[in-house]
């Protein structure tokens, strides 16, 4: 019935404030500054990140630029992990993070093409960023992972072919064009030092 299921729901958020709290006690330099922050106000830093969670929710439905905070949320933390991915020996974490920047680039494309359109959602901004945080939450319903498998690799792989013939493609005129660049200018470098010699032995 009812009460059970609010049970179950207050069951939960409780297991996953537990959980939180958990991680805002490990040791890195953003609980240190929560530590601090603790003792000078006296409030939990349980209760600290969840106001500043809340502040920054209201600030991206109302607040002014909005949208660069977003893409500042967006970018910040999977800039550090990644960072922090690539000086590790694990790949797994290589993996995710990368996974995350498909995931992040494309949808910053799409969202090029239809700003026009998506400018006209309610709080815009806080669900593109409640997005950005579901593609990079450490869990294992991690967006990032189910959007690729399900969208981006399958697309990728059936037009991979094209994309190779294309790019190769691309490579050899890129290649045709500097060759061709660097004979003209060999060819005008030649010419000069061949008139610069005329004009020097008529001056002599």
């Amino acid at each position: 019935g009812p009460g059970k299921m609010a049970q179950a729901v207050s069951q939960n958020l409780e297991n996953w404030q537990a959980k939180l709290d958990k991680i805002l006690h490990e040791k890195n330099a953003f609980t240190d500054l929560l530590e601090k922050a603790e003792k000078k106000s006296g409030v939990r830093r349980l209760y600290l990140v969840l106001g500043l969670a809340a502040f920054l929710g209201l600030y991206l439905m109302v607040g002014y630029g909005a949208d660069f905070l977003c893409n500042f949320i967006g970018f910040l933390y999977p800039a550090y992990a990644s960072v922090k991915a690539i000086e590790t020996h694990d790949k797994e974490d290589d993996t995710k993070w990368l996974t995350y920047w498909v995931i992040f680039s494309a949808f910053s494309l799409i969202e090029f093409f239809t700003d026009i359109f998506l400018f006209w959602i309610p709080f815009y901004s806080f669900l593109k960023c409640l997005f950005l945080l579901y593609c990079m939450v450490p869990t294992k319903w991690n967006g990032s992972a189910k959007i690729y498998h399900s969208v981006i690799k399958p697309f990728v792989l059936k037009h991979q072919k094209k994309v190779d013939a294309a790019l190769d493609k691309l490579g050899d005129t890129a290649q045709h064009v500097l060759d061709e660049g660097s004979d003209v200018l060999s060819d005008a470098a030649a010419k000069q030092m061949k008139d610069s010699m005329r004009d020097a032995s008529k001056i002599e």
